[in-house]
């Protein structure tokens, strides 16, 4: 069996964009005519330049490979033009091959891929969302949703009656720029208590608060932040402070009782492997088409596990990724919850074939062979690529927020 073509698709994902403006796919298929797909998460260029890179990847080694030998295709990409470095933008290209080919792998052996890895664990997976703004909703409105203490308690209620039993916000998102870290003022500070403070009194002891801050403090703001919140029993305190520097987010796990998680901006085992001798965090949340794929993540997961750290893996992107997370969620012992994009209804059904399961707080794996799902296709084809404006941001925002809190 060898590799015969390949085809990449980006996708526009519409408005209200959760999980990304765009997504990048990759189908790679066999001389015998089966199919993978994989995803590259988050790589820093526009979509189609991030389309082309795959494919040049592709046409110069991976054309002609053998998918079952995922290890040394790994190795090879990993180690071209002299690099053998974590960096971003190839370790996204390098994931969404990896993943296509154990998608192959497990289609020709009649297996979810899970079974190829330990077998399944867990029979269903607890899963978390983000709060977003109710459906109709400005974007814009994402922010008080975050920051405003009675939007935030209102929306964590409103998604516990649909069944979750943890939500993740960030209480300091309208402090999010390119020019972090910074130092928090007291209002800042005070401001972000009293959102996770209500959401509290709101949920109660029904649901896990995650705060998923995004590297926007100091390692002195972070602690103070964190001894702020440590009476509201949060489940985790992610990314806060910047991931570059693992002996600082150490520093701040050392001071405060809630555990740290991070993970979504570092890739391969080498990078992981210094946050757990570092005891930099706790709970790890790579992300599967950034960290070199689904044997990355399960090597990663293993490490983690004689450290007794837990596994709670990224997901903002499509959700090729998304079954990618979920087949290393279903094996691994240490896994502790999965990110959804809220029930994983809207575009992210629509653009596979048959949406990934999820009933009352929890993702049911899936037991169909590969990855679990298939791109819909002619969906893909019909939400072509959405240019964004110079300067836009997640969530329609500019990045200099220029905040009067900051």
């Amino acid at each position: 069996m060898k590799i015969a073509e390949l085809k990449t698709y980006v996708v526009g994902n519409p408005p209200p964009h959760h999980g990304g403006r765009n997504w990048v796919f990759l189908k790679i298929t066999t001389d015998d005519g089966i199919a993978g797909f994989g995803e590259a998460y988050a790589v820093p260029f526009d979509p189609n330049t991030v389309a082309r890179l795959i494919e040049d990847m592709g046409e110069r080694y991976v054309i002609g490979a053998d998918p079952f030998k995922t290890e040394r295709l790994w190795r090879i990409l990993y180690g071209s033009g002299f690099g053998q470095h974590p960096d971003l933008t190839k370790m996204g290209v390098i994931s969404a091959f990896e993943m296509a080919c154990w998608d192959i792998v497990g289609k020709a052996l009649n297996q979810p891929i899970y079974n190829l890895l330990g077998g399944q664990y867990h029979e269903k997976l607890r899963s978390y969302t983000y709060l977003y703004p109710a459906p109709g909703e400005s974007a814009q409105s994402n922010l008080s949703v975050h920051c405003d203490p009675e939007r935030a308690a209102q929306r964590a209620a409103e998604y516990v009656k649909q069944g979750f039993t943890a939500v993740k916000f960030d209480p300091i998102l309208d402090l999010m720029s390119p020019f972090d870290p910074r130092e928090l003022s007291l209002e800042a500070l005070a401001n972000a208590e009293a959102v996770v403070r209500s959401v509290r009194e709101a949920v109660g002891n029904r649901c896990d608060l995650l705060i998923g801050t995004h590297g926007q403090m100091t390692t002195h703001s972070a602690i103070r932040l964190a001894k702020r919140l440590e009476k509201y029993d949060p489940l985790w305190f992610e990314e806060p402070v910047p991931p570059e520097n693992v002996d600082e987010m150490a520093r701040v796990a050392r001071f405060t009782s809630i555990p740290i998680a991070t993970g979504e901006r570092l890739s391969t085992v080498y990078e992981f492997t210094e946050l757990l001798e570092k005891q930099a965090a706790a709970i790890l949340q790579m992300a599967l088409g950034r960290v070199g794929g689904i044997m990355e993540a399960k090597t990663i997961a293993g490490m983690a596990e004689a450290h007794y750290a837990q596994i709670a893996p990224h997901l903002f992107c499509g959700p090729i990724e998304g079954a990618a997370n979920i087949q290393i969620d279903t094996c691994s012992p240490n896994f502790l919850i999965q990110e959804s994009i809220e029930t994983w209804g809207g575009f992210h059904a629509e653009i596979l074939k048959e949406p990934i399961r999820w009933e009352d707080g929890y993702i049911i794996p899936p037991t169909k062979p590969g990855l679990g799902v298939e791109l819909n296709e002619e969906v893909a084809a019909r939400h072509p690529y959405i240019p964004i404006e110079a300067g836009a941001w997640m969530w329609d925002t500019p990045p200099d927020l220029q905040s009067k809190r900051a």
